[in-house]
């Protein structure tokens, strides 16, 4: 069709391979139909394919050039350093050896120069399809661990945990779909999902006359920095007619020391709607003393890590006991987590954290177990 209508394609693709990338990262065109994309500060390869999916996705569009609607496609080598290469002529060389591999592969796709990490990102885009067909035929379970009073052993609350219940695999725990779940951007959704599944539940229980405490939800950065954040929680507050009083959000230490004052900011949007805060993994996160004064919270969940080896390690037993002093000195609750032992109980309690979370009382358990639970307790009085 003419040199012209080429360079028009070509520009037109050009604009569109510009739209996916970061600031940071710099498009150029080496030569005839052929471009390439350094991406800086990234920490996993999965990364770069994220990128590759999308680059495959907006060329597939219709390029309308002349009033005709022309179709190109996508071949994709990817090298990544220091795995493949420490300078740029090897690490360009072996991105364009990857391309040709996928063009051998049939095109419109991508490949790394290492199979094993196009292997892997393969995976990665087949697990985020299943939780995304996950979410619509709701296969996530919500399960409760208790948070107990030492003194009483009494339900004072629970925090509500997200389980993936595939139909071939099985249960899979959190820690092998959050993390994917956070790069694509669908923790806002499962965290949406759980919360309102929970809240509705926690209502429930309160008018059947049992005690559930304060519902401790975990919320993620990524839905506490969306800008329609305090929207998305009063239309959940308003759907589940939950009381705000039963409820508590936790944040991390470390989510919240990335940006501060953002954070801040946005803590104090749900200290108005006069729901509980809490920090998570307290003392791993190095926040300061006068972030920690600036902060609306309510609670410090002391970090596992710090329970796990009382009463065997000094330093965590030093730092478990810093920790108790300062929240009290604050005016802030503490809540131990990991608790497994008697003997890390009894520390706890003697110095002054009496809220307890962890197997010593009870794993996270499924909503009918959790019924049963509450039922145990026998305790039917209304918290106020």
């Amino acid at each position: 069709m003419g040199h012209l209508t080429g360079d028009k394609v070509l520009t037109e693709i050009a604009a569109r391979l510009k739209s996916e990338i970061r600031s940071e990262d710099t498009l150029a065109r080496l030569g005839g139909d052929e471009f390439t994309i350094i991406m800086q500060d990234i920490n996993h390869g999965e990364e770069a394919s994220f990128l590759a999916e999308k680059i495959t996705k907006v060329a597939s569009q219709p390029v309308d050039i002349d009033e005709q609607s022309l179709y190109v496609t996508t071949s994709i080598g990817i090298s990544l350093y220091p795995d493949d290469g420490d300078n740029s002529e090897d690490l360009l060389m072996y991105a364009d050896n990857a391309m040709y591999k996928a063009k051998e592969e049939g095109r419109n796709n991508y490949q790394f120069y290492s199979s094993e990490m196009t292997t892997l990102a393969l995976s990665k885009v087949i697990m985020e399809s299943s939780m995304r067909n996950a979410l619509e035929k709701e296969e996530f379970r919500i399960y409760y661990q208790p948070q107990i009073n030492g003194l009483t052993n009494q339900v004072i609350g629970m925090e509500a945990l997200v389980r993936w219940e595939h139909p071939t695999i099985g249960l899979i725990s959190p820690d092998k779909f959050i993390p994917l779940a956070e790069e694509t951007g669908l923790i806002v959704e499962i965290d949406k999902w759980v919360m309102k599944t929970a809240m509705k539940q926690v209502s429930q229980w309160y008018e059947q006359g049992l005690y559930p405490g304060i519902l401790a939800l975990n919320l993620t950065m990524k839905l506490l920095e969306r800008k329609d954040f305090s929207d998305i929680i009063k239309s959940l507050l308003e759907e589940t007619q939950i009381n705000t009083k039963w409820l508590e959000f936790e944040v991390t230490e470390s989510q919240i020391m990335k940006n501060p004052e953002n954070a801040i900011s946005k803590l104090l949007e749900i200290g108005k709607m006069d729901i509980n805060i809490a920090i998570d993994d307290f003392g791993t996160g190095y926040s300061s003393l006068s972030h920690l004064k600036q902060l609306p919270i309510d609670k410090l969940k002391l970090d596992r890590s710090f329970i796990s080896d009382i009463p065997d390690d000094e330093d965590d037993m030093s730092i478990t006991i810093a920790i108790i002093s300062l929240a009290k000195n604050l005016n802030i609750n503490v809540l131990a987590e990991g608790v497994e032992t008697q003997e890390q109980k009894d520390f706890l309690i003697e110095n002054g954290c009496i809220d307890i979370q962890g197997y010593l009382y009870s794993k996270p358990i499924p909503t009918d177990e959790m019924q049963k639970y509450l039922l145990r307790q026998n305790n039917t009085s209304s918290y106020v």
